[in-house]
């Protein structure tokens, strides 16, 4: 109940939380300061509003990311002013590249302490600008709950992401009577006009070699059945866009035939085969690394459904570019094209399929996993603790991932059967993972969670355990330790010929992840044989009470 102490007012810490709630928010993750302790306050009258600590505030934002992604809902995460907002920027970078739909507040000093600059102040929206979708500071309590209501729509309106909202003590703690609103949102499952959509299955029918690239947008549309629908009836192979960080397309499928990596050599070679290429909620052939090579042949055209049309001919011309929900779109292209192509695609796609079937990524898991041999020697190949993993995990578990060279062939060995059965980093900046198991743990309490990331990784945002440990989350946490930043130590020899890596390595002294862990409340264990994972990884499973670490040492390389 609000502690507001005159008939008809409310104060602004009490009003936060009462529209967040109506809003639909259920979590908050935070780390919080002095200038948090008026929402502190009020949390302790409001227990519904499930608030998560974390340690440290990259690690807050991670979390909530995590919980967003896999829950599909919006999240409140609160930091502390300047430094704090500064240590969380870069997972909040993330967070607007995986189009997150978040509400990140700071608390900020009072309007007039602000003016003196005392201890921690700077002004916060300039600092939150740059990766978010709208940030603003509340200058009179009577709108903060128009902007709280205006931050959710925002934040939920495709194409989705954070927002920043500078909360000064004085507003929190102030009290008005105020108009609470209501909420808005903005349905974007909209599809496109029926000549657009007659324009796009001609097209595909005329293609002689289609292709479809599938995108997170088929994850978030909950689109699936119509994605896997659209290939049979075309009977076109299906690849991952470049950036694998969800569960894009279910990898048993019969079309499909894998991710695409971020060689833009080896992407022109597998592209040069197809003469239109659909981007299905895709980013379209994004990179890591500068090559004078074109990923995209002349020869291959391109289509794009998806709500994001930023991307749309951002780096590459579409031909047809149809700004429109997927699973919308596909439930109306997909009987198009039957009607269009009749027996004679039907009868088409059904070769097709077989033909693909023979080379598809089942067949190439296979192939892959009748050469990799059980070791008999320490430390582990990476690719092997991939594989055992894989096949060891029950079908409805769900990885997070941040591997970067370890779990380069996880992909290869772990199916991806349902839109949340896979998380990856969407950004690049590393120590997400750790932090992201436990919020998608959060949304996915009756689903089993394992977060497999590397030793570098790891250490950004080592406390998440701790945040894992305090929730009783089920949490597998395997870390793969091959001893440095193998990846930098790759494209040093690779880019620069040079084979005398500085400042690359963790062996002097060598780090004991499992007791690290161990200090933060965690059964934990290291192993460096076939026997010793496979019963260590029997044990986490059968723990169900809370977390667990396995620390695999992995070979280098």
């Amino acid at each position: 109940m609000p502690d507001a102490q005159v008939p008809n007012t409310i104060t602004g810490r009490d009003a936060f939380l009462r529209v967040l709630k109506d809003e639909g928010v259920t979590k908050m993750f935070g780390n919080p300061g002095t200038t948090e302790l008026p929402i502190m306050h009020a949390l302790s009258s409001a227990p519904e509003m499930g608030y998560v600590l974390a340690l440290q505030e990259a690690v807050v934002i991670a979390m909530a990311d995590g919980y967003a992604r896999a829950s599909g809902k919006l999240v409140s995460c609160n930091v502390h002013v300047a430094p704090g907002l500064g240590n969380a920027i870069g997972s909040i970078y993330t967070s607007m590249m995986s189009g997150t739909p978040m509400i990140v507040t700071a608390g900020q000093q009072e309007q007039g302490h602000g003016l003196t600059e005392p201890l921690l102040y700077a002004p916060l929206v300039p600092i939150a600008q740059p990766v978010v979708k709208w940030a603003t500071e509340v200058s009179r309590i009577e709108d903060l709950p128009r902007i709280l209501r205006r931050a959710a729509k925002v934040a939920t309106t495709a194409p989705t992401g954070p927002v920043f909202i500078s909360l000064p003590g004085d507003i929190l703690n102030n009290e008005a009577a105020i108009d609470m609103g209501e909420v808005t949102r903005v349905d974007t499952a909209v599809r496109p006009s029926d000549a657009a959509l007659e324009q796009l299955a001609k097209r595909l029918l005329s293609a002689k070699k289609p292709v479809i690239l599938a995108g997170h947008e088929i994850a978030t549309s909950d689109a699936f059945a119509e994605a896997t629908e659209l290939a049979e009836t075309l009977g076109a192979p299906v690849l991952q866009q470049t950036v694998a960080w969800g569960a894009h397309f279910p990898s048993e499928h019969p079309a499909y035939l894998g991710a695409l990596n971020r060689d833009q050599k080896h992407v022109r070679r597998v592209l040069s085969d197809y003469d239109l290429m659909l981007c299905v909620g895709s980013d379209v052939l994004k990179m890591s690394v500068w090559s004078e090579t074109e990923p995209l042949p002349e020869t291959t055209k391109v289509a794009m459904i998806g709500l994001r049309d930023w991307e749309m001919g951002k780096n590459f011309p579409a031909e047809i570019a149809l700004r429109a929900d997927v699973k919308e779109t596909l439930k109306a292209l997909v009987p198009l094209l039957k009607k269009l192509g009749g027996t004679q695609l039907a009868e088409q796609a059904k070769a097709s399929l077989a033909e693909i079937s023979k080379r598809n990524w089942s067949a190439q898991r296979a192939q892959k996993a009748a050469k990799v041999i059980t070791p008999t020697t320490a430390p582990l190949p990476a690719e092997w603790v991939m594989m055992r993993l894989s096949d060891k995990l029950p079908k409805d578990a769900i990885i997070v991932e941040e591997g970067l060279t370890s779990t380069s062939t996880l992909p290869s060995y772990f199916p991806f059967r349902d839109r949340n059965s896979f998380f990856g980093n969407v950004s690049g900046g590393i120590g997400w993972g750790i932090a992201a198991a436990v919020g998608v743990q959060i949304a996915e309490p009756t689903r089993r969670v394992v977060a497999v990331i590397g030793d570098g990784s790891a250490m950004y945002s080592i406390s998440a355990l701790w945040s894992a440990a305090n929730q009783k989350l089920p949490v597998i946490f395997l870390i793969t330790n091959n001893e440095g930043y193998q990846i930098l130590k790759n494209r040093l020899k690779l880019f620069h010929g040079n084979d005398k890596p500085i400042g690359m390595d963790f062996n002097d002294p060598p780090m004991n992840i499992a007791k690290i862990a161990e200090g933060f409340g965690l059964p934990s264990e290291r192993v460096d044989t076939a026997d010793g994972f496979d019963a260590a990884l029997d044990r986490a499973l059968a723990r169900t009470d809370g977390p667990t670490l396995i620390e695999a040492m992995v070979k280098k390389g």
